[in-house]
């Protein structure tokens, strides 16, 4: 099987003072829908435009479809869809004739208006792009970046600037694409929308990878990433409080009134009600949220720069500029 992505021990300086990637190795394997997170500044933009020979590795190697990024880079892009971040349309010209260009530099055979209508601006077709509006505009660029069914879609940002149904309708974009067997590899600063879609995610720090992994085992490496809160019946006493604090899989224990609010593995859930139960309590009502991926992502970058504070996890909303 062909890997979508290899990057190898690649370093990428600009000048002498600024090392925007450190010894990266990242591999994406084909098939895979993969998250690419990081701050601001973490280095994302740099590796994505590597993959695009946009930009050069000062060392290390750089690898997409089995092809050298550098080397065979016309024929890369042949066969890889992009959404860039700091993408732009010609206001002149209409969404017809856009999609139309795309699908001549490929020298595909989609129809224009069947992926207009995939992205849902069919009905803005004869209209001049530079009468859009930004998700217009984002919804524009998708389409030209499905043109000739690529076999790798690298979307960057691709929910900025949408409304909570285009969202949704990049999510099944995503999947769609996956189904049909590309890979789709994405960088977003909405997490819950990484969490929806992804099968594994990468984050960067500074340059350097810090995790990578599915969403569930980075969970599990944070001690399982479960919160489980218990309300019971009367006051809880300190021997239940002390027989639940010493249970396997728990790390932390809080309590207030009747409520009780345990950090713990998720495979402690139930001993910790058994536990409960077994020192005389009865529980009227339990509830369990897991560790979001907003919280792995801070705990993996929590020495970042303060730019960090950009990021966005209000769901499918609008990031406000």
């Amino acid at each position: 099987m062909v890997t979508a992505i290899e990057i190898s021990g690649v370093t990428k300086r600009f000048g002498e003072d600024v090392v925007a990637l450190r010894d990266l190795d990242l591999r994406v394997e084909e098939g895979e829908i993969f998250g690419f997170l990081g701050p601001n500044g973490a280095g994302k933009s740099t590796t994505i435009d590597m993959l695009l020979d946009y930009i050069r590795p000062t060392t290390g190697t750089v690898s997409v479809l089995g092809m050298d990024a550098q080397v065979d880079s016309m024929a890369v892009r042949q066969r890889v869809g992009v959404l860039p971040d700091a993408y732009h349309v010609y206001d002149r010209l209409t969404g017809l004739q856009h999609v139309q260009f795309a699908i001549d530099s490929k020298g595909a055979s989609d129809d224009p208006m069947a992926l207009l209508e995939r992205v849902d601006i069919a009905e803005a077709a004869d209209r001049r792009a530079g009468g859009y509006s930004k998700g217009m505009k984002q919804r524009l660029v998708l389409a030209m970046a499905l043109v000739g069914e690529p076999e790798l879609l690298i979307l960057d940002e691709p929910t900025t600037g949408l409304d909570p149904n285009g969202a949704r309708e990049m999510r099944e974009i995503i999947r769609a694409e996956a189904a049909r067997g590309a890979t789709v590899f994405f960088s977003s600063h909405i997490l819950e929308q990484v969490e929806a879609v992804c099968d594994r995610v990468a984050i960067l720090n500074k340059g350097e990878l810090v995790a990578v992994d599915t969403i569930e085992n980075l969970r599990a490496s944070m001690g399982g990433g479960a919160t489980l809160t218990v309300t019971v019946e009367g006051e809880l006493s300190d021997m239940a409080l002390d027989t639940v604090e010493h249970l396997p899989g728990v790390t932390s224990v809080t309590a207030s009134g009747s409520t009780l609010t345990v950090a713990c593995d998720t495979g402690a859930k139930t001993a910790v009600l058994d536990a409960l139960e077994s020192s005389g309590l009865a529980v009227t009502d339990f509830a369990t949220d897991q560790t979001s991926l907003e919280d792995l992502f801070m705990s993996f970058t929590a020495d970042a720069p303060e730019t960090e504070a950009e990021l966005r996890t209000d769901g499918d909303g609008e990031v406000p500029a």
